[in-house]
């Protein structure tokens, strides 16, 4: 549709990257908060609407990267097919690393914690979340008088950075939200740019 819209001369790359962010972000916030209240209520998760409206801000960035990244993968892959197997690698591969099925210090430090680690956005998110539940909280250790904080579990258990709060994990997803749709932008017009050198060698060979 934007092929076409472009070729018309209604508008460019960068008006389209703009509308469209702004179209999708209110859909995608409802799509956050209504599965986010189930899901965050019926786990028993820490209450307060605070802690809730963090959870479905942290799920609405995620969501708002995802699509961004997809739309980057859309536009340099043609084929519709080998767009979503790139597109669930280069989500796959971050994952792997953020932190969560393995911790930050078990990682191997060339590349998959330098610079993968710091440059998957499901490290922010999840030290997020894991802050925005535990801080805050006491607990008994099993019976045996021993009271562990949360703040105790984020330093050891889950090796947490803790020289930051749970705002600045959102603030850092938002700017690389704003950095995925400027890649977007960039993409397209670089595309637009190829295209007639591609066509001129194609006709030489």
């Amino acid at each position: 549709m934007f092929r076409k819209e472009q070729l018309n001369g209604h508008y460019g790359a960068t008006a389209f990257v703009i509308s469209s962010t702004l179209s999708s972000a209110p859909y995608l916030g409802i799509i956050s908060i209504i599965p986010g209240a189930i899901c965050y209520y019926l786990t028993g998760l820490q209450r307060g609407f605070d802690h809730f409206l963090y959870f479905s801000a942290v799920l609405w960035a995620c969501t708002m990267l995802v699509e961004g990244l997809m739309m980057i993968v859309a536009a340099i892959v043609p084929d519709f097919l080998l767009g979503i197997i790139t597109g669930s690698g280069m989500q796959g591969l971050p994952m792997l690393n953020a932190g969560f099925f393995r911790l930050p210090n078990d990682l191997p430090k060339p590349l998959w914690k330098y610079p993968t680690y710091y440059i998957s956005y499901h490290k922010y998110a999840t030290q997020g979340l894991y802050k925005n539940e535990f801080l805050g909280l006491v607990f008994d250790d099993l019976g045996r008088g021993l009271i562990v904080s949360g703040d105790y579990i984020l330093r050891t258990s889950l090796q947490v950075e803790m020289g930051y709060s749970k705002w600045v994990d959102l603030a850092i997803l938002l700017v690389m939200v704003l950095i995925y749709r400027v890649l977007f932008s960039v993409t397209i017009k670089v595309g637009e740019a190829m295209k007639p050198m591609i066509k001129c060698m194609s006709i030489k060979v």
